[in-house]
Order: C-alpha cells, then structure tokens, then sequence
C-alpha cells in the first residue's frame, strides 16, 4: 500500500508567504512623518502623523493638490518638507504666487519638466517655491496616503 504525498505547501502556507511578501512591501515603501511646524495650518496641526508612500505611482502620479513630503535640500539637515503640490511640470505658473525678489525675465512662468512648484497652505508662514523655485521630482520622499 503506497504511502500518500505529503503536500509541502498547504493553503495556509500560501497565505502566509502571501502575508510576508506584502509585510516587506510595506516596510520598504510605506513610512510615517510628523508635522513640525505650521506651514501646513490649519490642513495639519504640528504633532500629526502622516502615512507616506514612495511607491506612490500605485495610486497616480503626483497632481496639483496632492500633499508631498520632500527631502530638505536647504540646510542639508537631513529632514523633509510637506507641502501641496500647486503646479507641475507644464503648467504655468500664477504671477500672484511668484515673488517679485525671485527673478523672472519673463511675465510668464511654466514649470520645467520633472518638477514641482510647492506651497504650504499657511502661506503667510511657509517656506515653499515661493521662496526657493521649483524642486525636482527627485527629491520627493513620497505622497501622503493617510493622515489621522
């Protein structure tokens, strides 16, 4: 009487393996920040946390509106910046959100390509493109998913 095969991989098995490709998934591309300052008032209050994603081309590239999380490229500190994304690349640029000590040749503006024109939405108090220019699409940390 022959013996039957043992099956190695069972259904449960299968979920498991399932659930430990999506854990390392998340762990690679998933990350969460803390709002330090106000420049996102009254959106964020500072000490909000923030779900932010690399892999953020699984839910649409980056749009106007979107709110990003960008490294610090200023003090080279090693911290990021979040703010909404106003225009991207293509799009022209609104005279009232250009400051006049930036120079501009030209009446108009457009966002060269791979890049982003940032503002934070208490503009009175934020450092954003205003202030420093477009930044480039590599310096996106990621898009905020989830804030709670």
């Amino acid at each position: 009487m022959e013996m039957p095969k043992k099956r190695y991989i069972t259904g449960f098995g299968v979920f498991l393996i399932f659930m430990l490709v999506i854990v390392l998934w998340l762990y690679g591309n998933v990350k969460t920040v803390v709002i330090q300052g106000t420049s996102m008032v009254p959106t964020f209050q500072p000490g909000r946390k923030l779900v932010v994603t690399d892999a953020y081309w699984l839910f649409g590239k980056i749009q106007p509106d979107d709110i990003v999380v960008v490294k610090e490229f200023i003090k080279k500190e090693g911290g990021y910046f979040i703010k909404r994304v106003k225009f991207v690349e293509g799009e022209k640029v609104e005279r009232a959100y250009w400051p006049k000590a930036y120079p501009i040749k030209s009446p108009d503006y457009t966002v060269p390509n791979d890049m982003f024109f940032l503002l934070g939405d208490n503009r009175d108090y934020s450092e954003d493109s205003r202030s420093f220019g477009p930044i480039k699409e590599d310096l996106v940390i990621g898009k905020v998913l989830v804030w709670r």
